[in-house]
């Protein structure tokens, strides 16, 4: 399954959001993947999340398969859309 979600954070995927998406991915058993200007990413790696360098107003396509992705899907869009805490 996918979703577009919109970074709205000011500082964007920064190493601490970076870590909480990435930790919060690590929880399921699903696959989950970024998707950001034609480039996919497994979103377990925290090398490869900030590797896309995400900045504020950055769309981008949360790709999520496997036994839980429902729960996954859910968990990581809820997380990006709160900013990360940071609003």
């Amino acid at each position: 399954m996918e979703r577009k979600v919109m970074i709205v954070n000011e500082s964007g995927l920064h190493a601490r959001p970076a870590g909480m998406f990435v930790k919060k991915a690590s929880e399921f058993k699903s696959s989950v993947e970024i998707e950001f200007n034609g480039k996919k990413i497994n979103a377990k790696s925290i090398m490869g999340v900030m590797s896309l360098g995400l900045s504020k107003g950055s769309e981008i396509t949360i790709i999520v398969n496997g036994e839980d992705a429902q729960n996954a899907m859910n968990a990581l869009v809820e997380l990006v859309e709160s900013g990360f805490g940071e609003l």
